[in-house]
């Protein structure tokens, strides 16, 4: 079995050899030079693309994009003739033999990922396995769900002395292993901003791990269901009212949650615009700074 496993081993490096090749022969022969963009499409409105990315979708001579979480208007942007590929029933490897295509052809490939890809997105193997055989890659940032969330539900995440950090996150126990010392638990013990990601579907534990970390049940949160989609969902409630919220409409994906005193209060007025603040641009006002002084608060 052994040597089974190392001939295949073999085999796949001097295909990936072989196509890497192709690549550059292809490029020196005159052909255009592939490329792969991954495109962040946002949360789900198609509006919410980037001019760049919407730029990288018009180029694209082959399209690939996650139906189920990408709304179908993104394709409006690709040009006539173009081929779309649904990833939802690709595995990484139907994926690559994409990208080793486009090598072999000189292609431009869309790959249009939902939220941002630098989150959750699958994208890191993806740009690992284009540089083994050749093809440039370009990464598009795109607008993540939970600063969507936040926007819908017309909160700053970090309010001056409530919260100045916001943590991402998602609750253990999923398909994908949490590494030691990553437990909801353990984060939350900063009592500021969390957005937790794919943890709908654990809702009892996704509780008991922040009442865990020391969050007060009073403490805030924003259910966001299918967020800028037509179907969205926000319902407010606490860290005590969330599990039942969960289940009373029937949450299981595509949901995402935000924790945190900043979800309700007003805090303090941010330095920034206060006249006794000064930077680059702007001379601080002498009496309202001497007023910040007095504070104790000037930085």
């Amino acid at each position: 079995m052994a040597d089974a496993l190392d001939a295949a081993d073999t085999t796949d490096a001097a295909d990936t050899a072989d196509t890497a090749e192709a690549a550059v022969a292809a490029v020196a022969a005159g052909a255009p030079r592939a490329r792969v963009t991954f495109v962040g499409a946002g949360p789900g409105a198609a509006d919410l693309l980037t001019f760049r990315a919407a730029r990288a979708i018009a180029e694209a001579d082959v399209v690939i994009w996650a139906a189920s979480l990408v709304q179908a208007e993104v394709l409006e942007h690709a040009r006539a003739g173009a081929e779309i590929l649904d990833s939802a029933t690709m595995s990484l490897e139907d994926v690559v033999a994409v990208y080793e295509r486009a090598a072999a052809e000189g292609l431009k490939v869309a790959r249009i990922h939902s939220g941002d890809p630098a989150l959750w997105g699958g994208t890191q193997e993806q740009v690992d396995r284009c540089a083994e055989i050749g093809v440039a890659t370009e990464i598009v940032p795109g607008v993540s769900s939970f600063s969507a969330v936040a926007a819908l539900a017309q909160r700053e995440l970090t309010i001056p002395e409530v919260a100045q950090s916001v943590i991402l996150t998602r609750l253990g126990g999923g398909k994908t292993p949490m590494p030691p010392g990553e437990e909801v638990r353990e984060f939350a013990r900063h009592g500021t901003t969390m957005a937790l990601f794919l943890s709908a579907a654990r809702s009892g534990q996704l509780v008991r791990e922040l009442l865990e970390g020391g969050y007060p049940t009073s403490t805030p949160v924003v259910v966001a269901y299918q967020a800028t989609w037509p179907e969205e969902l926000i319902v407010r409630c606490t860290i005590s009212t969330l599990e039942e919220t969960v289940k009373e409409h029937k949450l299981w994906k595509h949901t995402l949650f935000l924790v945190g005193p900043a979800l309700e209060a007003h805090g303090t007025r941010s330095h920034l615009y206060h006249p006794g603040h000064f930077h680059g641009f702007r001379k601080a006002d002498p009496e309202a700074r001497r007023a910040l002084r007095t504070r104790g608060t000037t930085t």
